[in-house]
């Protein structure tokens, strides 16, 4: 995916700051949601090659190509919603709340916004949602990409604060051995509490 097709679809109808917004940590049993809203380049020059679904990349090419969106992008935004949040309002809404803060995050102010899925957001701009969007649309693919590398060191940074649960290898989600953890020890202060009560049996970490 290297063309910037929509967001110069939109450009041509008269908007001039079009923002992809994505989120990576809905499904994971601990750590944060994450989302990210990028305003890419139309240059030709500036186009970055490589864009796609964060999923279907490398660790290191996601790398990579996070360096350069950061590097060439007009604007660029992370917002995280932390476990407490998910577990009082629910994932669907905080992953909402996280995607209008990246956008509202955003140095420049987007005309509007392309977001992934089917995402309805509570912002007063211009917005469509596009299935499949982080592997069609340049700038919501390059926010995937963003929100996956900087969720990606964040879990690194609990493994080391709670080595029990294997965090550098799961980044939070449900493994057998992540399970098998909250089981031996309990749950630590990123779990998402709502997320795990079917084999949490109520002990916390100490």
């Amino acid at each position: 995916m290297d063309e910037l097709t929509y967001e110069r679809q939109y450009f041509s109808m008269g908007y001039t700051a079009v923002a992809g917004v994505d989120e990576v940590g809905r499904g994971p049993l601990a750590g944060p949601v994450v989302c990210a809203a990028v305003i890419l380049p139309l240059e030709e020059e500036r186009r970055i090659l490589g864009i796609d679904d964060s999923k279907k990349l490398s660790a290191k090419r996601r790398e990579e190509l996070a360096e350069r969106v950061k590097e060439t992008a007009r604007a660029i935004s992370i917002a995280e919603v932390d476990e407490r949040t998910i577990d009082e309002i629910n994932i669907l809404q905080a992953t909402r709340l996280g995607m209008k803060k990246a956008i509202q995050g955003l140095k420049l102010a987007p005309d509007f916004v392309l977001t992934d899925g089917n995402m309805t957001l509570d912002v007063a701009i211009p917005q469509r949602s596009i299935v499949r969007g982080d592997a069609l649309v340049c700038s919501i693919g390059a926010a995937s990409i963003v929100a996956k590398v900087y969720r990606d060191e964040l879990m690194q940074k609990y493994a080391e604060e709670f080595p029990e649960y294997g965090f550098e290898r799961n980044v939070g989600y449900g493994t057998k051995q992540h399970i098998e953890a909250i089981r031996e020890f309990g749950i630590c202060r990123i779990h998402r509490r709502t997320f795990i009560k079917k084999f949490w049996d109520g002990r916390e970490r100490t």
